[in-house]
């Protein structure tokens, strides 16, 4: 299930690879005896665009979170202001998911995005507000009321660490049936006030040590509250800072995805139906109806792939592999085997692929790369491939992951950790002055450059193809995975042409 993107600043193919979500059976008990029937997915609004922290990272992150579990339809607005002012599409959703915050620059969303909002709750719509939410629109009373908790004066933190997460009410929806989070790594707020006095339910709770700067006394790490007909979700958990690759993991915590989901989905419906472990019940490595009348050509069915091995015939005689079982083709570490490349040249397209990558791992995906030359690096560009974390490359902005390699950075910090899938897409077309290159990492688009531009010259200029008569001469080629010697792994690849 594809998420769509609503009056977005920074806009793209936002998984399109994804999959196709599983429903979510529910059994209702009749005359009949107990039935299993689909339950409709919760039409979703994740509100984000304007954030102290890393909202490009988490909010296409919790959106996909919501998506995987087979229970959401989830659109995304980066401008609240503009989408929340459509009084009769705000009517249309039955949960908000707030990623937003203006604490550190006041942004309010205005006179009839905040009356529609506060109308759509009253009547019944649920709202899951996720870690600094809390933070925002100091002043505002309806919303204050929504949330209960805030970090107003006086909030603070201690150090991001690892902590114990326990149910102060175990038996609520949500939490009913969960273990405990153990060992979370996350910041602890302290010092959360109710200026609105809201009547609220604490459902988790965490010791906030002194050691790592805390309070030395539990704190409240998730509550439910009411307003109106609506009802509320909140959990100060959830951070993740700009440029630090070691908070994303808090988001990726699948107890944290759980809890979200299990959240949203009580809030959305009173209700809770989703398992106590979180599961990605996505259909991976297949179209919709959608995207085959979109012209989108699958490579990989999770069994087979019509790839070949760069200037060979065929499929690779060593490195690269088929994991059917897990729907991957996999890169042995250290085994060779050569790039992976599409039988077909292409001039203008786009290209889509999930991928994961080991701790320290390298890759990339090449493209308009002839096979005239040894390597497909001699003629094509290079999206990067990278565990910006341990890998020396993404110390660097030129040379980390979803940037144009060694020419132009990645626009955003949207990389997920080792061991986690990101979705990337490459779009090529013409432009006015050459090529024009667009890469997008986890649904937002990092690059944009033409090749030609001044912008692209003088990076050129400082870059190592300068001595490559042949790079970037090539206007049709093949689009490659190449192999780095590390350990890699590919599922949902796909490609299009664009006219």
């Amino acid at each position: 299930m594809t998420h769509a993107i609503l009056v977005a600043t920074v806009v793209g193919l936002c998984f399109a690879a994804g999959g196709t979500a599983a429903a979510v059976e529910v059994k209702t008990e009749g005359a009949e005896g107990v039935v299993a029937k689909a339950a409709a997915p919760i039409r979703t609004l994740l509100i984000t665009g304007h954030n102290n922290h890393n909202w490009q990272f988490t909010s296409r992150l919790h959106a996909e979170t919501l998506e995987a579990s087979g229970r959401f339809d989830v659109d995304i607005t980066d401008d609240p202001a503009a989408t929340l002012a459509d009084a009769k599409k705000v009517a249309g959703y039955t949960l908000f998911v707030l990623d937003y915050n203006d604490y550190h620059e006041p942004k309010r969303w205005g006179d009839a995005a905040e009356k529609n909002f506060v109308a759509a709750v009253e009547k019944g719509a649920g709202v899951l507000a996720i870690h600094s939410a809390n933070n925002a629109f100091k002043g505002w009373e309806q919303y204050e009321a929504m949330l209960g908790l805030l970090w107003r004066d006086g909030a603070s933190h201690g150090k991001f660490h690892a902590f114990d997460v326990s149910w102060a009410d175990a038996n609520h929806p949500v939490t009913k049936g969960l273990e405990p989070m153990k060992a979370h790594p996350d910041e602890l707020y302290h010092g959360l006030t109710n200026p609105r006095n809201t009547k609220y339910t604490l459902l988790a709770q965490a010791m906030s040590s002194k050691e790592s700067g805390g309070t030395g006394k539990n704190e409240p790490m998730a509550i439910g509250t009411t307003f109106g007909a609506g009802r509320v979700f909140a959990t100060p958990l959830g951070h993740v800072w700009n440029g630090d690759q070691g908070n994303k993991r808090s988001v990726l915590n699948p107890a944290f995805m759980t809890l979200i989901c299990r959240g949203g989905e009580w809030a959305a419906t009173g209700a809770v139906t989703l398992p106590s472990t979180f599961a990605d019940v996505r259909t991976h490595n297949t179209l919709s109806s959608e995207q085959v009348a979109a012209g989108w050509e699958l490579l990989f069915d999770g069994t087979k792939s019509t790839l070949r091995g760069f200037k060979k015939e065929g499929w690779p005689a060593e490195g690269w592999s088929i994991d059917a079982k897990a729907g991957t083709i996999n890169h042995i570490a250290g085994k060779g085997g050569g790039d992976l490349a599409t039988p077909k040249a292409y001039e203008n397209f786009e290209f889509s692929v999930d991928w994961w990558a080991a701790p320290g791992a390298n890759s990339g995906i090449i493209y308009l790369a002839t096979e005239d030359h040894n390597y497909p690096w001699e003629t094509g560009f290079e999206m990067q491939i990278l565990d910006n974390e341990k890998h020396p490359d993404g110390k660097k902005p030129q040379t980390s992951a979803g940037g144009l390699y060694d020419l132009i950075p990645a626009g955003a910090d949207v990389v997920r950790p080792a061991g986690s899938w990101n979705t990337a897409m490459v779009r090529v077309t013409a432009g006015k002055t050459g090529k024009r290159i667009e890469h997008f990492l986890n649904g937002i688009k990092v690059v944009d450059v033409e090749v030609g531009s001044e912008a692209y010259k003088a990076a050129f200029a400082k870059s190592k193809w300068t001595g490559m008569k042949d790079f970037a001469t090539k206007n049709k080629g093949h689009i490659t995975i190449q192999d780095h010697g590390d350990d890699v792994r590919f599922r949902n690849i796909m490609v299009r042409e664009v006219k």
